[in-house]
């Protein structure tokens, strides 16, 4: 039996992590496998319900668990709270750190059927295939952050730290990634400006002997971020450091059409985490306007990395791209001449042709 801490947290976390959990209990069946699934409170939702974001009972449930399959939290309605109250900084930071979750994988691929979908031309973004790794757990988002008065107001500090064997770790993943893909790896920084680049390249670059079959391109993260836009088929797997990996995969999920198709995957401790890449996007919540795909791609990702169930995985991953070669479409990725479906609906479109 897999278990499996279920954490919908807010806005459409709840709309969405349902589908998933469908179209997980779709392959249990299909394939004889057991997933218990537990729900635990996590984010706004947590502190409404016990006045914290990340109570002890979830993390207690996600570290007793196989796999953790996360929604999405935060809102406005908690953005003036205490940092350490905000679902953000509460929950999900210290969750990934007492996790050991220093890596999050997130694809992006844009599939054939979705080409209309993407703001760019055809010819720049058909075929695009990208994996970026992030280091998740260090950087500024983890740093010292003290805020000072003076004469004048008052001044902020961030701190952003990385250490030898915090490069060293994220980077051999990076690489070994990409020998089972194109060999092919971009290390994004800022080497140019920053200290802390400058260790990171120099650590990358090192570590590189170890892989002479991959071949290593540096590269500035601003122009990173133009290539993306520019000519996204000359990568295939990037790694970066935490607030430029933010950035970056945001930039990349639009390659593909829309941010509710970009899974996620956060590794590095015995339990993984797996979650969409969009946010808790409160605008649309309770409408079942949402894209579940994300997060039932998350799913997939989950069978793939936490329970090796590759063939179960891949049987995902075609039924989604089968749902939309038959032309549903949930509002972010609509276009005229397809056929609208709401959250649950789409979930269902899955489970079917998994299940067929």
């Amino acid at each position: 039996m897999f278990k499996i801490a279920v954490l919908p947290g807010d806005g459409i976390g709840a709309e969405i992590v349902p589908e998933a959990v469908k179209v997980l209990e779709v392959v249990g069946k299909k394939f004889g496998h057991s997933f218990d699934f537990t729900e635990g409170l996590i984010g706004g939702a947590a502190i409404d319900a016990v006045g914290v974001p990340l109570p002890e009972d979830t993390l207690k449930l996600c570290k007793s668990s196989h796999a953790v399959l996360l929604g999405a939290i935060g809102g406005p309605k908690w953005d003036t709270l205490p940092v350490h109250l905000r679902p953000e900084a509460g929950a999900l930071l210290p969750l990934r750190k007492a996790l050991g979750l220093y890596a999050n994988l997130r694809p992006a691929t844009l599939y054939n059927s979705l080409l209309e979908a993407s703001t760019l031309k055809k010819e720049v973004i058909e075929g695009i295939d990208i994996m970026v790794i992030r280091e998740l757990t260090g950087g500024l988002y983890f740093g010292e952050k003290k805020r000072e008065k003076t004469p004048e107001g008052q001044i902020a500090v961030d701190t952003l730290v990385y250490s030898t064997e915090e490069i060293k770790r994220i980077a051999r993943l990076g690489f070994e990634i990409a020998m089972k893909r194109k060999k092919v790896l971009h290390s994004v920084d800022k080497a140019n400006v920053l200290e802390s680049s400058r260790l990171w390249r120099e650590t990358v670059t090192e570590m590189s002997a170890e892989f002479p079959e991959v071949e290593l391109i540096h590269m500035y993260v601003d122009n990173c971020a133009m290539q993306l836009v520019r000519w996204p088929k000359q990568f295939d797997v990037i790694v970066t450091e935490n607030m430029f990996g933010d950035i970056l995969t945001d930039q990349a999920s639009m390659l593909t059409g829309s941010i509710g198709m970009l899974p996620s995957a956060s590794l590095g401790g015995q339990v993984g985490l797996y979650e969409p890449s969009h946010g808790s996007a409160p605008d649309i919540a309770g409408q079942k306007k949402a894209n579940p795909l994300a997060t039932i791609l998350s799913a997939a990702m989950m069978l793939r990395y936490a329970f090796d169930l590759s063939k179960e995985a891949q049987i995902i991953e075609d039924a989604v791209v089968k749902v939309l070669e038959l032309g549903f479409r949930t509002p972010d990725i609509m276009k005229e001449g397809f056929k609208l479906v709401n959250t649950e609906e789409m979930g269902d479109r899955v489970a079917e042709q998994i299940g067929a």
